[in-house]
């Protein structure tokens, strides 16, 4: 049995969908993006959006809408991809890492006041997995410390913070709609999410040159638009996204109940509704289990080996001691996450990984 870690289903209305488009004879910013912009703000409980070109993208040009520049300080966990920190390096500001939450491996909203200086701008909080962080307790800080919360929601489309969704509540959020996201658009994308007009206006300016109109520049932008072809896909793929984060949410209660106690699962706050991005366990053995895995057919991951503050990118990356946010880095395998699983694929990884414990 060969089983990938993720898979996207690409099915007739996906196709007949990016057929349309590519019909259409508009390939870049048209009716299939505004009609997809405004669906997703909708879904999101959030009044404005902007496509982008990626995640990445969606991170720097907010981060450049709300004025961050060289010298600001901006807040964010360690345990992410590098994407989390790069977008305001680009700017010339400086990332300060906080340590993560024990139980659910977000920002550890406890340990951010000690890292907030006179030139911290904002916290950029990372709903992990498909689980929020505790943004009451962020918003509160952020508060408190004049300072924006921008919530990177790559990994959350449709997950919830008690009764309101992910991408709602800080100044701006941003989603990626890479092929392994819970909403994919079949390659790369994102969108900037927010209920302050001006920031997303100012994306949409910076996304397509600086210009207001075709041949008005205002300001120094960027070629980081986003496509028509795309932007159908995405329409196709929100109209199932609940029903793929339920099935999701069905495969994580079965891995829960039936793996062994010997690794740590993942778990749901009762204050969070989990969309399973990814379903990721730990275990001191997760070289040894992924090897055995591997040659069993089961595809795994590992999300992330390399904390963000200990990267190669930075000229000094092992001064700062992250403790758990390192002890995690190295004991964490991400097991095959997606809505079309069979129940015998979810049986077979469920045993595989029980019977490797079982000859330790």
């Amino acid at each position: 049995m060969k089983i990938p870690l993720s898979k996207i289903d690409v099915d007739n209305r996906v196709i007949k969908a990016a057929t349309r488009a590519l019909k259409s004879g508009h390939f870049i910013l048209g009716k299939e993006v505004e009609n997809f912009e405004a669906k997703f703000a909708k879904f999101c409980n959030t009044k404005y959006s902007a496509c982008v070109g990626s995640g990445t993208a969606a991170l720097f040009l907010t981060l450049r809408s709300l004025g961050v520049k060289k010298g600001d300080e901006i807040i964010i966990p360690s345990q992410s991809f590098i994407a989390t920190a790069t977008p305001a390096m680009m700017i010339g500001a400086k990332v300060k890492f906080v340590e993560i939450d024990k139980q659910n491996y977000t920002i550890d909203p406890d340990k951010i006041e000690e890292k907030i200086s006179k030139k911290t701008k904002g916290i950029i909080p990372v709903h992990l997995y498909g689980h929020p962080a505790n943004m009451d307790k962020i918003l509160k800080i952020a508060k408190e410390n004049s300072l924006f919360v921008l919530e990177d929601a790559a990994q959350a489309h449709g997950a919830k913070y008690k009764d309101k969704m992910i991408g709602s509540m800080g100044d701006a959020a941003c989603f990626s709609f890479y092929p392994s996201k819970n909403l994919t658009v079949c390659g790369d994308g994102g969108i900037v999410l927010s209920n302050k007009k001006e920031i997303i206006e100012n994306v949409k300016i910076l996304r397509n040159h600086g210009r207001s109109d075709k041949y008005h520049h205002h300001v120094l932008g960027f070629n980081l638009r986003f496509n028509e072809i795309q932007a159908a896909i995405g329409n196709v793929m929100l109209s199932r996204l609940k029903k793929g984060n339920e099935k999701r949410k069905k495969i994580a209660n079965y891995y829960n109940k039936n793996l062994t106690d010997k690794v740590i699962k993942p778990i749901q706050e009762p204050w969070a509704t989990h969309v399973y991005h990814m379903y990721t366990i730990r275990t001191s053995k997760r070289n040894e289990l992924k090897s055995f895995l591997t040659k069993n057919g089961i595809g795994t991951g590992v999300h992330y080996p390399v904390p963000i503050h200990q990267q190669p990118v930075f000229s000094s990356p092992n001064k700062q001691k992250l403790n758990f946010t390192e002890e995690v880095s190295k004991t964490t395998i991400s097991l095959p996450m997606f809505p079309s699983m069979k129940q015998n694929q979810i049986k077979y990884i469920v045993n595989t990984v029980n019977g490797f414990f079982k000859e330790k």
